[in-house]
């Protein structure tokens, strides 16, 4: 069955025009996705070079000499570098076959224009020859009534007047007249309808079959170029083709040559070398020859000094020998088929037979390795304890031997305390004798002295005029990474307050601050508020980003886990200047200062002179800028927001910052120095355009509102091409400039992604503009804008009425999936409401994109302006 026996009736007409368009519609979609596929190997093969650039960075390669493990990467590495080359070739592959198919799609469309235009033709011919049929009919029946009464008229004036008379002969005329139009008429419907018989036949059995006929035959020919596309798209894409199959053939080739036996093999003949020479240690004499006393070398000195360190210490080698036993017996026990339970020691010793990859040799020498080293460890643990229990036993007794030096220990008692009690000079010899007898009694100077904290006198570091200076000039010279902000202005003598610091970013988010930091070494000051307490913190890159709390002393100075500092201008000074790190887990150390970037205001040079409004966060103000007398608009954060809500307000600004559009509100700045945060942005006077479109109702007119319509239409392309989802747009989320202009605005619950999937459940969303995947399955696309923007346009038309007036969010949602859209607003062109059809097509793939809706209003537009 094809087209010409199937296809004659009008309505089958109309769905191969549907159907058309809908495959017109399908390779645009298709068209956009191959390009899309293009641009992501494209991108791929950059990422995949980058890859095998970076793997043949190998530094001392001569080091590796002879490696096969080297060979083999290097190998790898050059067959990624073929892949990187493929991938890109399948991309501009791919670009070629988007060419071909813009033609296809432009050949179909002139092929649809011609069949519809043919289509026309002959379907007018037939419906001439029809129409003409049907007046033929009824011009045949007004002549018909007009014979028949004329010859009634003969016929009476026939029998009253005789057979003469001129009345009668003028009635005879008429009468004569009507019938040869009646025969004339009568011959002209015969002929019309004749052919109109051959006309219809032909159009049913020869012209409108034979249109189809070819019509099947172009369609079926753009369908096999269609699909040989489809072929070399698939082809270009296809990852398990020859050539892919090739480079993994030689990667594996390669790493499979790698035998660990001759890995090392000319290493070893390189630097081959002679066993190693014992190390010897000894006492060096020196040390002790200026002590009187018992000291001597390589013997343990025991008496009321040490006795109890050695007794502790005995102790601690004791139960490490036990330990080391245990674990010996436990790896044996193992070894044997004991329990497995055992296997805890063998892991803590590093053993790796979890990983799956070692065989039972590999495993068997490990756990001969790890025994070996467990009893080294005990013999050298058993050999301290002998020492120590040989030491202890030459005194016979556990108690405190006799002969101690008793003026070492008071020298040592008294220049241990001199630091804590300054009246050391003053001590009688009594008070000394007191303090020895109970060092005595507690079993020792070290007992007494093992709890208080060890005193480090710091060596202060040269500190001369060409050092400092050297210094300073170092740190001043530090340039934030964005913009050059100018010498960055540091002395230890500086009295101005911490926020007009430029590397000072007062109360910016931690998500913010791990995107200035890039670098190890790169820092900055920040403010956080935690359990409603204001705390400064130092946030540095190093091996991943680190947060640091600067620690209050008792006096008011500030600190890390070095030495205190009377500001925290001086405490950062000292850490960048010293390059010692901030605490020692940490190892951080301070080498850049990141400063404030050009769109970080100071809170200070905002000037907040009326509230205009309220937002989700906090406050709307207008204000004025000091350095500019510039009027702005300014949008505040409440205090007590959490920072997962300050993080969603800053939000917008981070996304607004890098736009540029006269239909998109712009970004002056933000400000984060203190409490409260604010986004500083252009005033627009006209505010809310809904409540602009309520307050100008009566005097709005057609082309404003379309005006309107196209502006928000431009402010939206420009987002789509920046792949920004808006998520909320709607008439009170834009703003009204001079001449009735619109700007988008409101970028809180933007998105800077092709696709954006709502993992935090629907809570606050504006659900009559929302499209109903979003509300169904959470998925946000460009094309769900698109949806708010149909709905946007009705309120515009609307002049400011509530969409589905009437209806909660759940009764508008539920008519809606059963295909309710609304009506046109009064006054509405009919090509807007279709293009509002057409944005709420239930269908995404269905609905325009806003470069589409943008021509078509601006068409619409220009069509309006030339009609005046």
């Amino acid at each position: 069955m094809g087209f010409s026996s199937a296809l004659q009736g009008r309505a089958a007409h109309e769905a191969l025009i549907v159907r058309q368009d809908a495959e017109l519609r399908l390779m645009e979609t298709m068209k956009r996705s191959i390009q899309l596929k293009a641009k992501c190997d494209r991108e791929y093969a950059i990422g995949l070079a980058a890859v095998a650039q970076q793997g043949m960075k190998t530094d001392r390669a001569d080091e590796m000499q002879g490696s096969l493990i080297t060979k083999a990467w290097r190998s790898y590495m050059d067959e990624l570098d073929h892949q990187a080359k493929q991938f890109k070739s399948n991309a501009e592959l791919l670009e070629v076959v988007c060419e071909k198919l813009t033609h296809l799609s432009q050949d179909k469309r002139k092929a649809r224009k011609a069949y519809q235009e043919e289509h026309a033709k002959i379907a007018a011919r037939l419906n001439h020859l029809t129409d003409e049929v049907v007046r033929k009919k009824a011009e045949y029946q007004k002549h018909l009534e007009g014979y028949k009464a004329l010859r009634t008229r003969f016929e009476e004036h026939y029998i009253k007047s005789g057979r003469g008379g001129r009345k009668l002969d003028d009635v005879r005329d008429k009468y004569q007249k009507a019938c040869r139009k009646l025969h004339l008429t009568h011959n002209e419907y015969v002929l019309s309808i004749t052919e109109a018989v051959e006309v219809e036949k032909d159009f049913r059995t020869v012209l409108l079959p034979g249109l189809l006929e070819h019509q099947q035959s172009v369609q079926e020919s753009f369908i096999l170029l269609w699909k040989n596309i489809l072929q070399e798209t698939s082809q270009h894409g296809d990852l398990t083709s020859d050539k892919f199959k090739e480079i993994q053939k030689r990667i594996d080739n390669v790493i499979n040559s790698i035998n660990p036996s001759e890995e090392y093999r000319e290493f070893t003949e390189k630097h081959k070398t002679s066993p190693t020479t014992p190390l010897v240690f000894q006492f060096d004499d020196a040390l002790i020859e200026d002590i009187p006393g018992k000291l001597q070398s390589n013997t343990l000195t025991v008496d009321n000094l040490t006795v109890d360190w050695l007794r502790t210490r005995l102790i601690d080698l004791e139960m490490s020998v036990k330990e080391c036993q245990e674990k010996q017996l436990k790896m044996i026990e193992h070894a044997n088929g004991g329990s497995p339970i055992a296997n805890g020691s063998i892991a803590r010793n590093g053993s790796t037979a979890s990983n799956g990859i070692q065989s039972p040799k590999d495993s068997q020498n490990r756990q001969s390795k790890d025994l070996n080293a467990l009893r080294c460890q005990e013999k050298q643990k058993q050999k301290l304890v002998d020492m120590i229990k040989c030491a202890l036993n030459e005194i016979g007794c556990e108690e405190l031997p006799s002969g101690c030096d008793d003026h070492l220990e008071q020298n040592f008692i008294e220049n241990s305390f001199n630091n804590d009690q300054q009246n050391s000079a003053t001590s009688t010899n009594s008070t000394g004798v007191s303090i020895i007898n109970e060092l005595r009694r507690r079993g020792g100077v070290l007992t007494l002295l093992r709890g208080r904290p060890f005193k480090r006198k710091s060596t202060p570091q040269p500190t001369t005029p060409t050092v400092n200076r050297m210094r300073t000039q170092r740190f001043n010279k530090l340039q934030p990474r964005s913009q050059s902000l100018g010498s960055l202005s540091m002395s230890l003598s500086t009295n101005r307050p911490l926020y007009e610091e430029e590397w000072f970013h007062g109360v910016l988010p931690r998500e913010e601050v791990v995107r200035l930091l890039n670098n190890d070494g790169d820092f900055l000051v920040r403010e956080t508020i935690r359990n409603e307490e204001s705390q400064i913190v130092l946030s540095v890159c190093w091996n991943g980003h680190k947060h640091f709390i600067v620690q209050t002393t008792v006096d008011g100075h500030f600190r890390f886990e070095g030495p205190p500092f009377p500001s925290i201008q001086e405490l950062i000074m000292h850490q960048y200047q010293s390059e010692l790190p901030v605490t020692v887990k940490s190892g951080a150390i301070l080498r850049r200062a990141i400063c404030r970037e050009r769109w970080e205001l100071s809170n200070d040079d905002v000037v907040l002179l009326e509230k205009i409004g309220r937002g989700n966060f906090g406050d709307v103000y207008k204000a004025k800028l000091k350095s500019t007398k510039q009027d702005v608009a300014v949008k505040t954060c409440r205090m007590t927001l959490p920072d997962e809500q300050k993080r969603k307000f800053l939000q917008e600004g981070r996304i607004l910052k890098q736009y540029d559009h006269p239909n998109i509100v712009k970004l002056i700045g933000i400000c984060v120095q203190k409490q409260p945060i604010m986004i500083v942005m252009e005033l627009v006077p006209g505010g809310s355009l809904l409540n602009y479109l309520r307050k100008n109702s009566n005097s709005l007119t057609t082309r404003q509102q379309m005006g309107m319509c196209r502006d928000a239409a431009a402010g939206m392309r420009y987002l789509e091409s920046k792949n920004c989802i808006h998520r909320d747009l709607a008439a009170r989320n834009c703003l009204v400039d001079f001449e009735n202009s619109v700007k988008i605005s409101d970028f809180g619950m933007s998105r800077e992604e092709e696709e954006y999937i709502v993992s935090d459940g629907m809570k606050q969303i504006p659900v009559k503009w929302t499209a109903p995947e979003a509300l169904n399955f959470g998925k946000y696309t460009s094309l769900c804008d698109v949806w708010s923007y149909g709905i946007l346009m009705w309120e515009i038309f609307s002049k400011g009425d509530t969409p589905y007036s009437g209806m909660s969010n759940s009764r508008a949602r539920e008519r809606i999936d059963a295909g309710y859209r609304m009506p046109t607003p009064e006054n509405t062109p009919p090509e807007m409401y279709r293009l509002m059809l057409k944005c709420w097509c239930a269908e995404a793939e269905a609905r325009p994109h806003f470069d589409e809706i943008y021509n078509v209003v601006d068409a619409l537009i220009i069509r309006l302006d030339n009609s005046h």
